[in-house]
Formats: C-alpha cells, structure tokens, sequence
C-alpha cells in the first residue's frame, strides 16, 4: 500500500516561488508516473504535471514554462518547482500516484 505525504506550499507574492514535495513510502516507487493536480475553490481537480517513472514531464498549457517537475527515485520523492506564481495559481495541490492521492497542500498567492 503506497502513501504519499505532501510537503512545502504557503503563502506567495506574486512573481515568487515555492516548491513541493510529495514523498511516496512503499515499493516499487520506480516504475509508477506520478501527477500534480490542483483544485480551486468552487473548481474542479485538474492535472498541473506529470512525470514518468523515466522523468519524461508534461505539463498543463497555464503553467508550462513557470512550472517544473521531477523526482528523485532514490528518495521515492517528486517534486513541484513553481516559479512566476499569479493569483490564478492559488489552490489546494495534490499529488497523485496510482489510486493514491496526497494529503494535498495549500498554495496561496496574495499581495
């Protein structure tokens, strides 16, 4: 049964960063893709990122270019660099491998 517990978020100013992390306990981490999915309030749930367990990355048209996923196998971790963050990133970021979601994790942009 694979867990994963998300880390990092907060509060941003516009134009900032942040990173999060999503850390998988478990086997067989290696050979799963896993994706970013965020919900805004009254939104639904949509795919940011997705990486492939060879690291191939896509991305959502709204965050490509400010947006960066990876991960690091030997830590069962993925990662979420966000850079350039708007209002319009403000939401609840999930973490999906499989069946299994994250906790998720707040990001607010505000001035």
């Amino acid at each position: 049964q694979v867990q994963l517990v998300q880390s990092g978020g907060g509060l941003v100013q516009p134009g900032g960063s942040l990173r999060l992390s999503c850390a998988a306990s478990g086997s067989s981490f290696n050979i799963y893709s896993v994706g970013w999915y965020r919900q805004a309030p009254g939104k639904q749930r949509d795919v940011v990122a997705f990486i492939t367990s060879g690291g191939f990355a896509t991305y959502a048209p709204s965050v490509k270019g400010r947006f960066a996923v990876s991960r690091d196998n030997d830590k069962q971790t993925v990662y979420l660099q966000m850079n350039s963050l708007t209002f319009g990133d403000t939401a609840v970021y999930y973490c999906r491998l499989g069946t299994c979601w994250g906790q998720g994790t707040q990001v607010t942009v505000t001035s």
